[in-house]
């Protein structure tokens, strides 16, 4: 923090407010210390610009005079090429997943969220284990950030009206006997633990082989196949319990 003080004549204390999170930083400050440490300003900026309206409900004046003083110049706008080739292999996907939560504004946010999320950490994606693995769960944490919850529970029974099953029946008594399903389905699909939940959204609404849930979350197909079976089973104790036991029946 000394050295960085130093390079940016900041004063010590300065740094360590800077960095422990208390208080919003203007971008014109942040600007300059991502450039002393090498951080790449675009995905930051775009990062800083919706925390700032969204999370720490800022006005647009305060927004456009804390950068002010900083031109942000088209040239550095260029993501690694292998994190654009992984883009182009992932966006349709991860779409389809925040979808499932998000209606079309917050799933954009969500999305461009993600990618400059990796933009920033992609050498540490690259290192990690398996990188579709840490995508994913930098997608899940932006998407979730943006899902309204019941009792922490996530709420997405609007997707029913969207899901593969209710666009292929055209009888509306039908329709309405699918809706009702699903969303007692979707109901008891948000009390599961967040890797079940994935399977079965990916497995349910959209129809994908245990192979592909395997290659799209980044879990082995073993992992897949075990949160299938107990999310299975979960679902089967809520939406069709056994007939309560009366007395007189045999055991």
């Amino acid at each position: 923090m000394s050295r960085l003080g130093e390079a940016l004549y900041i004063s010590k204390p300065k740094i360590s407010e800077l960095l422990s999170g208390k208080l919003y930083p203007r971008w014109e400050l942040l600007h300059d210390v991502a450039m002393e440490l090498g951080v790449s300003v675009w995905p930051l900026y775009r990062l800083w610009r919706h925390a700032a309206l969204e999370t720490e409900n800022k006005s647009r004046t305060w927004v456009e005079k804390s950068s002010a003083r900083v031109t942000m110049t088209a040239t550095r706008a260029t993501p690694p090429i292998d994190l654009s080739a992984f883009r182009e292999i992932t966006e349709s996907g991860y779409r389809l997943y925040a979808g499932v939560f998000l209606i079309a504004g917050a799933c954009d946010a969500a999305l461009q969220e993600t990618y400059d999320q990796l933009w920033l950490s992609w050498n540490q994606a690259l290192a990690s284990h398996d990188i579709r693995r840490y995508a994913f769960t930098v997608l899940r944490a932006a998407v979730m950030a943006r899902t309204p919850h019941l009792d922490g529970r996530p709420e997405f029974s609007k997707a029913a009206f969207d899901t593969v099953a209710l666009q292929t029946i055209t009888d509306a008594d039908q329709a309405a006997e699918q809706i009702a399903e699903t969303l007692a389905l979707f109901k008891a699909m948000s009390r599961l633990p967040d890797n079940q939940l994935d399977v079965m959204v990916l497995r349910v609404l959209y129809g994908m082989t245990d192979k592909n849930v395997s290659h799209f979350l980044g879990l082995p197909l073993s992992t897949v196949r075990s949160d299938e079976r107990h999310a299975i089973r979960f679902l089967e104790d809520i939406l069709s319990p056994p007939p309560p036991f009366e007395e007189g029946d045999q055991p």
